[in-house]
C-alpha cells in the first residue's frame, strides 16, 4: 500500500497509473478517516470490482457548521491506514487543508433543492462543503468507480446529481448501511457516545423502522429521550426511505430505512 500524503505525489504516480494501466478500474472510496466496518465494507467491494482501489482521509473542515464538531471529530490515522491496508487498499490519499483549498474556499459547489431540506436544513452550508470536496477529489483522482455508504443517503442522492449534471466520467456505487448487532448504524460518531447513550442508542433505529409514520417514529423518540432534528417519509421514484437525525448530548446521529408510503 502506498501513502500519499502530498497530492503532488498522487498525481504523479496516476499518470504513471494512466500509462500502465490502459482499459483497468480504479475504485475510490472517499472518507473522513476514523475507519469502522462500514469503511472498510466499501473498501472490499471496491477490491472486488476493480483492478486499483484508492482511499482518500480527509476531515473536511467546509462542511462542519459547528467548530467544536470539528475539534472533536475522531482522527486514528494509525488504526485507518492498517485497516485500509488489511482490507487491500493500494493507495491511500490524505491531503491538508491548504492542498485541498488553495483558492481559501472561494470556489465551491450549490444544489438549491435537496440540499435545504433534512441535514441541510439543520446544517447550513453542509452540503457544499461536501459536494465541493467530492468533485475535488473525483478530479485529483479520476476513478472508474466511487463506493458511499447509504447511511448518508441524502449526501448520496446530491453526489449522483451531481455526477449527473457535471457529466462527470465516474460511477456512483451505493453501498447498504452496515449495523452493529444492536442495530445501530455504524458510524465514527459513535465513538464519542458515553455509555450510557451508546446503550440507548439502537432505539433510533428501532423507532424509525417500526413506526407505521413520520409522526409517530417521531412521537416515539420523543417520548424515548431523544433530541429529535427531524423524521421524515420521502419518495425516491418507486420506493420512499424514512429520514432521521437525533442528538444525544453533543452527538448528531443520523439514520434512514425503507419505508411503505
Amino acid at each position: 500500500m502506498i501513502l500519499h500524503s502530498h497530492l503532488d505525489s498522487w498525481l504523479e504516480t496516476r499518470r504513471g497509473l494512466t500509462d500502465s494501466l490502459t482499459g483497468k478500474s480504479i475504485g475510490f472510496v472517499p472518507t473522513m478517516g476514523a475507519l469502522h466496518a462500514g469503511h472498510v465494507s466499501l473498501i472490499e467491494r471496491a477490491r472486488r470490482e476493480n483492478d486499483v482501489v484508492v482511499l482518500s482521509i480527509f476531515v473536511n473542515p467546509t462542511q462542519f457548521d459547528d467548530p467544536g464538531d470539528l475539534a472533536q471529530y475522531p482522527k486514528t490515522l494509525e488504526t485507518d491506514l492498517e485497516m485500509a491496508r488489511k482490507a487491500g487498499c493500494d493507495h491511500v490519499i490524505f491531503p491538508n487543508e491548504t492542498q485541498m483549498y488553495p483558492d481559501g474556499y472561494r470556489y465551491r459547489v450549490s444544489e438549491n433543492e435537496l440540499s435545504k431540506t433534512l441535514c441541510g436544513a439543520h446544517r447550513p452550508g453542509h452540503f457544499d462543503g461536501v459536494l465541493t470536496v467530492v468533485l475535488k477529489l473525483f478530479h485529483i483522482v479520476q476513478a472508474t468507480r466511487a463506493y458511499f455508504g447509504e447511511k448518508d443517503f441524502q449526501q448520496l442522492e446530491l453526489i449522483r446529481g451531481m455526477v449527473k449534471s457535471f457529466f462527470l466520467p465516474v460511477e456512483i456505487v451505493p453501498c447498504a448501511i452496515v449495523r452493529e448487532g444492536d442495530g445501530l448504524a455504524m458510524s465514527s460518531r459513535n465513538t464519542r457516545l458515553n455509555h450510557v447513550d451508546r446503550e440507548h442508542a439502537p432505539h433510533f433505529h428501532q423507532a424509525l423502522s417500526s413506526a407505521t409514520s413520520a409522526a409517530e417514529a417521531r412521537r416515539l423518540l420523543k417520548e424515548d429521550g431523544f433530541d429529535v432534528d427531524y423524521v421524515e417519509d420521502i419518495a425516491f421514484g418507486p420506493s420512499a426511505r424514512r429520514f432521521g437525525a437525533v442528538r444525544m448530548g453533543a452527538v448528531r446521529l443520523i439514520d434512514n430505512c425503507e419505508v411503505q408510503l
